[in-house]
């Protein structure tokens, strides 16, 4: 038991690993060489999968050998999905459809954190990953036996349904120390259960809470009636009703629509948030009719965005830097050079140490 669990969890977890690289640097030309060095990694799995499911399991341990092979055989799928996806890189969905079963894997396997050593060290930034003490409490916070809620907690937020919100609370929270919240909005068409895994790793690192909402349609209110910015504000209080938030240190950041649209509603009269972090998406034309853009003037801004952008041009980031520089914002600007319209992950820990620099 013990070691065919061994002799699948390493490249599982390698496999992952690959998996997170790839999703960085999608770029639908490049995508048959993803492919390749991709598709090697399904083998990898599925040789030690079919191991693990032949083997003899306690009754009561099979519920471990359950939830692994289910992680190991969504990661084999994921893989032939892309692998074939591949093959017509002129249409991306498939692309982006394989890949964003990526989120189903990482919340199926997150269970096991308290379980497997090697697997919450997956879930932590490289940075942090080596830190013994900080994989010990985020187990002894896992396995707390009082009323705490802490972990991955989900409100009204199936897939398939609308309007709801994700949750991320660190299990090493000490129970008194308010924290730096994170409200982190998918791009269009996405869901807030599946977002919410581009900064669980980070924010399990950092001690940050993530609050991951879903869109009430299939974007965000960028037109017409705004159905968002109410529910949103509801959802940052009742995360701060049952948990200390610093305020001080309110993020919105997202990606796509939902970094065009934390734009809009981050510098709007009223709004709870301190900071702002949109990545890969576009200055909305409503901030220069409404006035709004005056409310950047010293507001912190950490715009991203990717040289091989194909969905918006690097240049309507440039143009948005330019104005939010001239109407007086502390602006950072990442200009990313290898960096398409995908979430860039690895920037995440940057924008936290700027968050509570």
């Amino acid at each position: 038991m013990i070691d065919t669990t061994r002799a699948l969890l390493e490249p599982l977890l390698d496999t992952l690993e690959r998996i997170v690289w790839v999703q960085r640097q999608l770029f639908p030309p490049l995508a048959a060489r993803l492919a390749a060095q991709l598709a090697p990694s399904a083998e990898a799995v599925a040789v030690p999968l079919r191991a693990l499911e032949a083997a003899d399991w306690p009754d009561d341990l099979r519920f471990m050998r359950d939830r692994l092979a289910d992680v190991a055989r969504q990661t084999v799928e994921l893989i032939t999905e892309f692998v074939e996806a591949a093959k017509t890189p002129e249409d991306p969905i498939g692309l982006f459809r394989a890949l964003r079963r990526f989120a189903r894997v990482q919340e199926t396997l997150y269970p096991l954190t308290p379980v497997f050593g090697s697997v919450s060290r997956w879930f932590l930034d490289a940075e942090h990953r080596t830190n013994d003490d900080l994989v010990q409490r985020l187990r002894a916070g896992a396995l707390r036996a009082d009323e705490v809620r802490l972990g991955v907690l989900h409100a009204d937020n199936e897939r398939g349904t609308r309007g709801g919100f994700s949750v991320y609370v660190p299990e090493s929270w000490d129970g008194a120390s308010a924290m730096p919240l994170v409200v982190a909005l998918h791009g269009g068409s996405g869901h807030g259960r599946d977002f919410l895994w581009s900064w669980v790793r980070d924010a399990r690192s950092r001690g940050a809470l993530v609050l991951s909402p879903t869109s009430r349609q299939r974007t965000w209110s960028m037109m017409g009636e705004d159905v968002d910015a109410e529910p949103l504000h509801q959802m940052v209080a009742s995360v701060a009703g049952r948990y200390p938030v610093d305020r001080t240190r309110i993020l919105l950041t997202g990606m796509s629509d939902g970094a065009t649209y934390a734009l809009l509603a981050g510098l709007r009269d009223g709004s709870p948030f301190t900071h702002l972090a949109p990545a890969c998406g576009v200055l909305h034309p409503m901030l220069f009719v409404s006035g709004d853009l005056a409310r950047a003037s010293g507001r912190p801004i950490y715009l991203i965005h990717g040289a091989l952008d194909w969905m918006f041009p690097v240049g309507t980031a440039q143009l948005a830097r330019q104005a939010l520089e001239t109407a007086g914002s502390r602006l950072v600007y990442r200009e990313i050079e290898d960096l398409s319209h995908t979430y860039p992950r690895d920037e995440n820990p940057r924008i936290l140490d700027w968050l509570c620099g």
